[in-house]
């Protein structure tokens, strides 16, 4: 296995990190562990890097003292075995941890008080009862408590032990907590609407539902091994080649994608850095169960930390690869998330064909390429492919599923203007899921430029006399002062990334064009609280000159922020809308597209109890990146070349 600077931290590097910082700037029991990363070298130096180079191994850490709520960023030199910067970031929160859901989990169990008041409803057994910690935004934060790590718990109660945790809420009761001392800070009981007779039971050990008996098994076997190697994070398959990345915030990191061209013979990048930067869910109620509900679940709890491992047979299906990833626990010590990543092929059905009346069929099948990886933040699962294929596209797609939020009314008949009534006196709020997806791409090397593409339909003319000709207009995004840019439906707009100073056999600028998908406006008003602290969220596509400190669309401490623009103490920490306030040329330079995409969760009845799996994908394309099909040598399978009266039985 051959190292590489990309590569993510190791169990030891974990471990030496909490270390140093121990021997050197004494963190004790005193202190946390926001996060503990791979500082990774800036990109021009990894791509100077050749096999055989030195290679620097350096980690970043957050820290805050719980006493003081003071936070630092520090770097650990790990070959050199010390600190090599320790900087104070004022006026920050940093992201909550695992350890702090479950410490307050059972502070409140054991709370007297908290108690009672759940008593005072009828629930005196607090093993069904489930605390579900949020973080809050400044503004609707109470006033007093500006200065405290502080978060607000939803309080949810099972049916039975075994039963669906978040079946049955309890509403109009909230507890307020300071995250550092584990303190009862507030117990808020506003209202109480009982607990409405549903149907909230999804597994059918539970419910009594029998499973279904006709499906018949179906397996995926491949009896001569993977078409795929890897070798340490390196990656590779039919012509692609790559490296996997993980960390406790983006999770799952593309790097260093490449393709080697069948047709020039040359291997070719296409993208240095593709991941998720952020999510932000705001839920679409004002009402006093949800006007604080909010979510920034990769900058406010990091999705790193909330994946989970797979399992053959049910998260994948197939011929196999795992790859193990981890992260910090709060005390610096690593954790092992075993299976997290998975790696297979998938048959996707035809990748081309054609069928000649004179000579019979061709036929292709299509073969694809799949890093996924999944992640429970709470309520939701997050399910992630990121997939690779023969002609050279490549598709990203989210999968949503798992236990939507649901809230009692007060009386029979009663609804929501807000929500979908799912069940018995019983609604689910409407709410967003926006994501954030980071693309630096390289098209043929780091000189892009980025092209706004409309197609437009010409007016009658004696020229185009049936007004059949459409054209395409292209529009070049020059500066970051026009890098925020939206989807336009009318003209099904999609956006190129081409190197200038590379040409097909054609004459054309090599390319590859982002097709959106799963697009929609923000529709909320800009002085809102939510657009302020993620204005990332009000445009479909951001560009940027590309910069290594430029990580967080939303800033890079979003947890308690008032706005983007305050959260964090330097321009670069401060988001997308900071970024792009110098208005850096965009022309014939490295640049990285910023796409946001997601769920508008207009709830259903059909979510309830447990949602079916809500799919959204966006593509990239080669546009004139190659000089035709780079797939014509895709293998044939026995049987692709059938007469036209014949079947093709090969799968």
């Amino acid at each position: 296995m051959t190292a590489h600077p990309l590569d993510p931290l190791t169990e030891d590097e974990f471990r030496s990190t909490a270390a140093v910082l121990r021997r050197e700037r004494g963190i004790d029991q005193g202190w946390r562990f926001a996060s503990i990363e791979l500082a990774e070298p800036p990109k021009s130096e990894v791509k100077a890097w050749t096999v055989g180079d030195p290679i620097a191994r350096k980690s970043l850490s957050v820290v805050w003292e719980k006493a003081s709520n003071e936070v630092y960023e520090a770097v650990v030199d790990l070959i050199a075995d010390q600190v090599v910067s320790w900087t104070h970031i004022p006026d920050v929160t940093p992201n909550f941890t695992v350890d702090e859901y479950h410490d307050i989990d059972h502070a409140l169990h054991a709370h007297e008080g908290v108690a009672a008041a759940l008593a005072a409803r009828g629930i005196t057994d607090l093993s069904l009862v489930l605390f579900d910690v949020w973080t809050y935004g400044k503004q609707v934060m109470p006033e007093q408590w500006h200065d405290r790590r502080l978060g607000w718990c939803d309080i949810w109660v099972r049916a039975t032990p075994e039963g669906n945790p978040y079946g049955h809420p309890v509403s109009g009761l909230k507890i307020i907590v300071d995250m550092n001392t584990n303190e009862v800070l507030d117990i808020e009981d506003h209202h109480d609407f009982g607990f409405p007779d549903v149907q909230a039971e999804y597994d059918p050990a539970v419910s009594g539902i029998p499973e279904r008996t006709d499906l018949k098994t179906l397996e995926i076997t491949q009896p001569e091994g993977v078409s795929f190697s890897l070798d340490g994070n390196e990656l590779r398959w039919q012509n692609w080649t790559m490296r996997l990345g993980f960390n406790y915030r983006e999770g799952p990191v593309i790097y260093q994608v490449s393709f080697d061209d069948p047709i020039s013979g040359t291997t070719r990048d296409i993208a240095y850095r593709m991941s998720f930067a952020e999510m932000v869910v705001p839920y679409r109620d004002a009402s006093y169960d949800h006007y604080r509900r909010t979510a920034f679940d990769i900058g406010e709890w990091g999705l790193g930390y909330m994946t989970t491992s797979l399992e053959l047979g049910c998260d994948c299906l197939g011929e196999i690869v795992y790859a193990d990833a981890g992260g910090p626990d709060s005390a610096g010590q690593p954790q092992v998330i075993k299976q997290a990543i998975c790696l297979h092929e998938e048959d996707n059905a035809v990748l081309w064909k054609h069928v000649d009346a004179e000579t019979g069929a061709q036929v292709r099948r299509m073969r694809r390429m799949v890093v996924s990886a999944h992640a429970t933040v709470a309520n939701y699962e997050y399910l992630i492919y990121w997939r690779f294929y023969q002609d050279g596209n490549i598709e990203c797609e989210v999968r949503a599923t798992g236990l939507m939020v649901t809230t009692p009314m007060a009386s029979e008949g009663d609804s929501s203007a807000w929500g979908t009534t799912v069940d018995a006196r019983t609604y689910a709020p409407f709410h967003q899921h926006f994501l954030i997806a980071k693309l630096d791409l390289d098209i043929d090397g780091e000189e892009n430029t980025v092209l706004e593409v409309d197609s437009l339909a010409e007016p009658i003319t004696a020229a185009n006399p049936y007004g059949l000709n459409v054209t395409t207009k292209a529009t070049t995004i020059s500066s970051e002062s026009e890098s925020g840019r939206d989807y336009n439906w009318e003209t099904q707009r999609a956006w190129k990334v081409v190197n200038p100073g590379k040409k097909n056999r054609h004459g054309t600028n090599t390319a590859y064009k982002l097709v959106p998908g799963a697009a929609f406006p923000a529709m909320i008003d800009k002085s809102s609280p939510v657009y302020e602290r993620a204005s990332v969220i009000g445009h479909t596509l951001w560009v940027t000159a590309q910069d290594d400190r430029e990580r967080w669309p939303a800033g890079d401490y979003p947890t308690q922020s008032e706005s983007d623009l305050t959260a964090g103490a330097e321009p670069h920490a401060q988001g997308i809308r900071r970024w792009t306030e110098d208005d850096e040329s965009l022309v014939n330079t490295d640049v990285v597209l910023w796409y946001v995409f997601g769920i508008h969760h207009i709830t259903r009845v059909e979510d309830w109890p447990i949602m079916p799996a809500d799919t959204i994908s966006f593509w990239l394309k080669p546009f004139g990146f190659f000089d035709a099909n780079p797939a014509l040598d895709a293998p044939s399978t026995k049987g692709s070349r059938c007469a036209p009266e014949s079947s093709c039985h090969s799968h």
